[in-house]
């Protein structure tokens, strides 16, 4: 019985678009390889390795998995072998290329997924004799606008990671460290619903200042700000990813006032998505609102990202990003405000574009939460 989250239509419609799109790119084909494209395109999830696993479609070619022998009941197993898709299997001494050539047959303009690396880009290039390109724009447009069944899996994977932040005082105190803290949210993010965990950042008193820290041996004191970032999969792949901050105690009346000010400022930014609007539009609401503080310095990286298969995908929400918003975009607003060597903060919600505003997908308390 298929574990696939979708039936077998929607990977076919999807492989259809895919097709459409890179016609219109005036792609003669498309190469990709293991990675969240291919897990949207067919259900093959996985990392690249030294052997070639490759999809291979584009206008007017027959949909063709690459594929290791040694790999072929893994692939079978998911909307490859639900749709009835043209396998070529090859062992080890064989050519791979030789069969993605085959494949594709003649062409002069192809595309290959961010995800496939230079180790097969190469040699696929010389194979087909032809210089290839990114298919980013047409993979991109492929995967940004999420459909009823993408945006239920996103509300899924919201409700389980709010559950898990709600959860965070049980185990936020001081004498811990930031390590034990982690070591329980991420045992409460799979038991609440994901399959995997995917990150947990846990950045207490001057880590917290680092947006990219993750866990240390530090021990969280009173009065720390301490920054919860997490997020996981779901069953069918799809992520959560939500920021709460905490302190331990009674916070600093300065930190308190900062932290009330970066609220407003995510708020301000939920408030502007509607479809219409750009990416940067949605990116200056909220640096406006940090920037009439005096807090604009203390905002160090964009507003949000897209999710989806990926953590991290387009949409990004990001000052010179002129893209338009459209009904079922789905991506983070995430203002922070970081003090080199003191504390830092950051609020984060997922939000699905609806056909007048948006939809947020994390409820869990925004506010400065004592614990």
């Amino acid at each position: 019985m298929s574990t696939l989250p979708f039936p077998a239509s929607v990977y076919s419609a999807r492989l259809e678009r895919a097709a459409a799109l890179a016609a219109d790119a005036g792609l003669d084909g498309i190469v990709v390889g293991p990675g969240p494209d291919l897990q949207y395109l067919v259900g093959v999830e996985g990392d690249t390795i030294e052997r070639l696993t490759a999809l291979v479609l584009g206008p007017g070619l027959a949909p063709t998995v690459v594929v290791p022998r040694m790999e072929l009941a893994k692939v079978r197993s998911t909307a490859v072998g639900q749709l009835g898709l043209a396998v070529s299997d090859w062992v080890d001494g064989e050519n791979a290329y030789d069969l993605v050539a085959h494949a594709m047959g003649s062409a002069a303009r192809i595309g290959v997924s961010d995800a496939l690396p230079a180790l097969h880009v190469i040699p696929l290039a010389d194979r087909l004799d032809v210089r290839v390109e990114l298919a980013t724009p047409v993979l991109r447009e492929s995967r940004m606008i999420k459909d009823a069944d993408e945006v239920a899996e996103l509300r899924r994977a919201g409700a389980a990671i709010d559950a898990v932040h709600r959860r965070v005082p049980e185990w936020l105190r001081a004498g811990r460290s930031e390590r034990e803290v982690a070591a329980d949210i991420a045992e409460a993010i799979v038991a609440e619903g994901h399959r995997t965990v995917e990150f947990v950042i846990v950045g207490s008193g001057p880590n917290g200042a680092d947006p990219h820290h993750e866990v240390s041996d530090r021990v969280i004191d009173d009065g720390d700000v301490v920054v919860v970032d997490i997020g996981g999969a779901v069953p069918s792949g799809y992520n959560s990813d939500s920021t709460r901050t905490y302190v331990v105690g009674t916070p600093a009346d300065l930190a308190a006032e900062r932290i009330a000010v970066l609220v407003l400022a995510q708020q301000a930014a939920v408030d502007a998505v509607r479809p219409g609007v750009t990416a940067e539009d949605v990116d200056a609401a909220a640096r406006r609102v940090l920037a009439d503080a005096g807090l604009g310095e203390a905002f160090l990286h964009r507003t949000g990202h897209g999710i989806g298969v990926s953590v991290h995908e387009e949409p990004y929400i990001a000052p010179g990003n002129d893209l338009v918003l459209r009904e079922g975009m789905a991506f983070s607003i995430e203002p922070g405000i970081y003090f080199a060597g003191e504390w830092g903060a950051r609020i984060e919600d997922i939000v699905v574009v609806t056909a007048d505003g948006c939809e947020r997908l994390n409820v869990a308390p925004h506010e400065l939460r004592s614990v």
